[in-house]
């Protein structure tokens, strides 16, 4: 008997959802196992935006389930994990009622169908709706405090996308050829869905993909061109490699370090791709000695990755507060090891795509007190429109902020010279 056309895709994406919420792994972990059996791009991508409008909006799916049920649903019941993403398709992605009851119940087999069915149609058939904006999970929003709200707003919908390119100067035109628009210099910005590899630009290797809050950091070390040839930098955790490239482009001599080869093989891609050059190393920061010592250190450290949740909303579920500690203290690891290798003159940028203070306000805090470096402001003038450094002269982004420009990631950075 044939399956019904979108069964599996709502299969993946109930298999996506229960490998985050149960085990903990993160979307992109999950999908080689969750979408076999899924054939086409076109299904394979409605999973995955099941799946994240889904982890984006659970506790407000979560309230309207409860709210049309006598007896509360476990919160790991199978019956609660269907009703969700039925949910999410029919007010998230307009799905008709009719086809999702016809993909969706299925998934219920030797399970209370009929229960799910009549939640599903009391709510869809009275008119119910989500909130303007998504609710954070309780523990998210104890955590980031007064960030918290506003944050919120800009989780309503996934990110659109954004170009770093090779040439800073030529963003307003690249833009206008492109459809899109530029929010600093180098950067362009798209609207989502875009087909990356089929812009008339990709092959030539003008741009590469990487966030408006990502482009930031490598742009704060400024040129590198020095008085005898370029100067030496060396991005610590490079791959997947977009800082790399961006300070290859900025004149920089470039050592790429990281431990991971299969994002290192993305980042060799890039390279040949972009023409640009870098010194690509595969070792563990921890036990790798320079041969020599460094003129700038960009340290894009390990993080909990909390500030991609536009993108990634799987991190507002499955980080907590032991994730955020071990990662805290391989971060003071590798600022260690970073100080030991700057010479005089040298620059420490320190960055994490971050929102806990764990990882950016008090790791700054901990090197200002810990090390004889001198801060080194970061400036109004060196940032996006919009955009300002805080009072000690550290940047803090978060998904709330350009909202009505679409938006970016949440980051920290900050910055000290060696005297």
């Amino acid at each position: 008997m044939a399956e019904t056309p979108g069964k599996p895709a709502r299969r993946a994406a109930l298999r996506l959802l229960d490998a985050v919420l149960r085990r903990g792994e993160t979307l992109e972990q999950a999908e080689n196992a969750a979408l076999s059996g899924v054939s086409g791009s076109a299904d394979r991508a409605l999973a995955r935006a099941i799946a994240g409008e889904t982890l984006r909006w659970i506790p407000d799916l979560d309230a309207a389930i409860d709210s049309a049920t006598k007896k509360a649903l476990a919160d790991d019941a199978k019956a609660r994990m269907v009703l969700r993403l039925m949910l999410a398709q029919v007010w998230r992605l307009g799905t008709p009622p009719h086809a999702v009851i016809a993909t969706g119940l299925d998934l219920l087999a030797g399970g209370p169908r009929r229960l799910a069915h009549g939640v599903f149609s009391t709510l869809t058939k009275a008119g119910n709706a989500l909130p303007e904006v998504p609710t954070l999970p309780q523990a998210v929003q104890a955590r980031w405090g007064e960030w918290a709200k506003a944050i919120a707003p800009g989780l309503v919908d996934p990110p659109e996308v954004d170009l770093s390119l090779k040439l800073a100067g030529e963003a307003q035109q690249r833009a206008l050829d492109m459809g899109g628009t530029s929010l600093a210099p180098g950067h362009v910005r798209l609207p989502r869905g875009t087909p990356i590899e089929m812009l008339p630009s990709y092959r030539e290797g003008a741009w590469w993909v990487q966030d408006l809050a990502a482009q930031i950091p490598p742009r704060l070390l400024g040129s590198g061109a020095g008085e005898n040839g370029p100067k030496r930098a060396l991005d610590l955790c490079a791959a997947p490699g977009g800082k790399s490239l961006a300070l290859a482009a900025q004149g920089w001599n470039v050592t790429a370090l990281d431990l991971n080869g299969r994002r290192l093989t993305r980042l060799r891609e890039n390279l040949k791709r972009t023409g640009l050059e870098a010194e690509v190393v595969k070792a563990n920061a921890l036990t790798y000695v320079p041969a020599k010592k460094f003129d700038a250190i960009l340290l894009d450290a390990p993080c909990t990755a909390t500030g991609t949740c536009r993108r990634h909303p799987d991190v507002l579920h499955r980080i907590g507060p032991q994730q955020i500690a071990e990662l805290a203290e391989l971060q003071r690891e590798l600022i260690e090891r970073a100080v030991g290798w700057m010479q005089p003159g040298c620059t420490l940028l320190y960055a994490v795509c971050s929102l806990e203070r764990e990882e950016g306000e008090e790791q700054a805090a901990w090197i200002d007190a810990t090390f004889d470096l001198e801060p080194l402001p970061i400036l109004a003038g060196e940032l996006p429109t919009g955009l300002k450094p805080t009072g000690e002269g550290w940047l803090r982004t978060h998904p709330g902020m350009l909202r009505e420009a679409g938006g970016l990631d949440g980051f920290f950075v900050a910055r000290w010279r060696k005297g």
